[in-house]
């Protein structure tokens, strides 16, 4: 019998990778990576306890391919903004574009 342990530590230790990558990097591509790292940590757990759990069943699966959907988008748009950024302040630097004005 497998147990869920294993899968909820390494949701753990990647969501904190994901974290303190967030937290303590900055370059805003880092930030995103780590963003989607965070996310996958949250699948894991997600695809986890609908497999393990309780009661099993595909509705943790289907959340977490909504959630893959959404993380894509967000990569896509986060991308568009970051060069728009980098075009204009020539940095992609977190620190240097705070700024909402041009």
């Amino acid at each position: 019998m497998v147990q869920i342990t294993p899968y909820l530590a390494l949701a753990a230790i990647l969501f904190s990778l994901g974290l303190y990558g967030v937290l303590t990097k900055r370059n805003i591509i880092i930030v995103l990576v780590s963003v989607e790292l965070m996310l996958n940590a949250a699948n894991i757990n997600l695809v986890a306890f609908a497999r393990l759990g309780l009661n099993p069943s595909i509705n943790g699966q289907v959340f977490a391919l909504f959630s893959l959907v959404i993380a894509a988008c967000e990569v896509a748009v986060g991308l568009a903004l970051l060069i728009s950024l980098y075009r204009h302040r020539a940095t992609s630097d977190v620190k240097e574009i705070n700024l909402l004005k041009w």
